[in-house]
């Protein structure tokens, strides 16, 4: 009986210890997490105020300590190894608070709106293409998953809300973003390093919502709130406040980003946007260019007269030329006609995966920059394109190219037909003789048929600069 107490009393001890703690952990450090390797990685969190606090890594037997301030906040910079695990993290200001089952590898985050939210179940009558067997596929105790809960703030947090780290299996996967996990997947599967993911998304969001109120100083035109009269979830700054500063300082490699449905209407100034937003983001982690990788919009029959989606599209286009070590997947010709979600994410994935493995990870000879419109001539009524990145040539897999236009010095466009010259495109169109522009997949809804022999789409093009439709009074 005296062993029985005893041992009931040590347990009784253990759990104090850990779950009555002075330590104070935010949400993104936990057990189970992944940890940046061959890094210097930030801890933080809370104690008492002026504690000393002890972190010890069992990977490395170190030692760190760190006074905490007057108001009890504290952060120490820890040394990672090469990716393996699993370790532990111990911290203590005179109590002990221990983190377990903590791997070492690669971290990324996945932001963005709805098609970067959608998960892996899909939404309501909206199906991920492949949902059940990417479940049956998901047993993998290698990728680490964290899902924030959506929130929103006029003030930063410090702290944000989710329910912690999750090991890999389909039922943590059924409610993560569809695109990040799949990235991640693929990450994993060839890296042969753990992976995790940190997913911080909100649909039906606009691009300032996701800025900090220092980026967007330079945009007169766009309020930020003083107060919280009136605020949503496109409110500017209200989900950098709460779902991106509180994550500020952990270590990543680098993002994936898949967002501007909501901007559609302001092409000019999403292009201005997007640059400043990743200039901000990575202004506030202080590692440097990190790797920003995102996905043009896709093509979706959204019913506005004016047709500016190809607008939005040239402006991320345009956007990338202003991001160093930044990426743009091309999405024209996986698209849904009656969706806005398109239901095949996993060529998305593929394609920001191609960006990752061959810049960050040096993998030699894979290919993930498509065609790229370069210069046009014109023969009497036949007009000649050219690309960059079509060193092999280009191709439609055997289908006649349909999502060519012209258009002559009126400026009405007609569809035009197109044949393939090594790598070049011949354009022409019996309703134009005198042809001055050409444009390519330049419609809100329209589906991209032309390639590199590789399979990688040839960007939504046009020659001319002319203006968009004015709106109709």
């Amino acid at each position: 009986m005296p062993y029985r107490k005893n041992f009931f009393l040590a347990v009784a001890c253990l759990v104090s210890v850990n779950v009555f703690a002075a330590i104070e952990l935010p949400s993104v450090i936990g057990n189970n997490m992944v940890l940046q390797q061959l890094s210097h990685v930030a801890l933080w969190g809370k104690s008492l105020k002026n504690a000393t606090v002890s972190v010890s890594t069992s990977w490395d037997n170190a030692s760190y300590a760190v006074k905490a301030t007057p108001e009890g906040d504290w952060k120490v910079f820890v040394r990672t190894p090469s990716a393996g695990g699993p370790y532990r993290v111990t911290f203590s200001d005179g109590e002990k608070l221990v983190l377990s089952n903590i791997l070492i590898g690669e971290v990324w985050i996945c932001s963005g709106q709805s098609n970067m939210e959608m998960p892996v179940e899909g939404f309501r009558n909206q199906p991920f293409s492949g949902s059940n067997e990417t479940l049956m596929e998901a047993d993998n105790p290698r990728i680490r998953l964290l899902r924030l809960e959506h929130d929103l703030s006029i003030t930063p947090l410090h702290n944000a809300r989710a329910n912690g780290w999750q090991e890999c299996n389909a039922g943590s996967v059924k409610k993560f973003s569809a695109v990040g996990y799949l990235y991640a997947k693929m990450l994993q599967e060839r890296l042969k390093v753990p992976v995790g993911i940190i997913g911080a998304y909100w649909g039906g969001t606009v691009i300032e919502a996701w800025m900090s109120a220092g980026s967007l100083h330079e945009f007169p035109e766009i309020t930020i709130p003083k107060d919280t009269a009136g605020v949503n979830k496109n409110t500017p700054t209200v989900l950098f406040n709460a779902m991106i500063s509180p994550l500020i300082g952990y270590g990543i490699k680098g993002m994936i980003w898949y967002q501007g449905e909501q901007n559609r209407l302001e092409p000019a100034l999403y292009e201005k946007l997007l640059p400043a937003m990743v200039k901000d983001w990575r202004k506030a982690w202080n590692t440097g260019d990190f790797p920003f990788y995102y996905v043009q919009i896709a093509p979706y029959k959204y019913g506005d007269h004016r047709q500016l989606v190809p607008y939005l599209r040239e402006a991320q286009w345009a956007a990338l030329d202003r991001i160093p070590a930044a990426g743009m997947v091309v999405s024209i010709d996986v698209g849904d006609e009656f969706t806005i979600h398109p239901p095949d994410k996993k060529t998305i994935s593929r394609r920001l995966a191609y960006w990752a493995l061959a810049n960050v990870y040096g993998r030699q000879g894979l290919l993930y920059q498509g065609p790229v419109y370069r210069s046009m001539s014109t023969t009497g009524d036949t007009v000649n394109i050219q690309f960059d990145h079509a060193g092999n040539g280009l191709t439609s897999f055997g289908k006649e190219l349909g999502a060519f236009e012209m258009a002559a010095a009126d400026k009405v466009f007609y569809p035009a037909n197109a044949i393939i010259t090594g790598k070049g495109i011949k354009v022409s169109s019996g309703q134009v003789k005198n042809p001055v522009a050409v444009r390519y997949a330049f419609r809100d809804w329209v589906r991209g048929d032309l390639y590199s022999t590789e399979g990688l789409p040839v960007a939504p093009f046009r020659t001319d600069d002319w203006e968009a439709e004015p709106e109709k009074k």
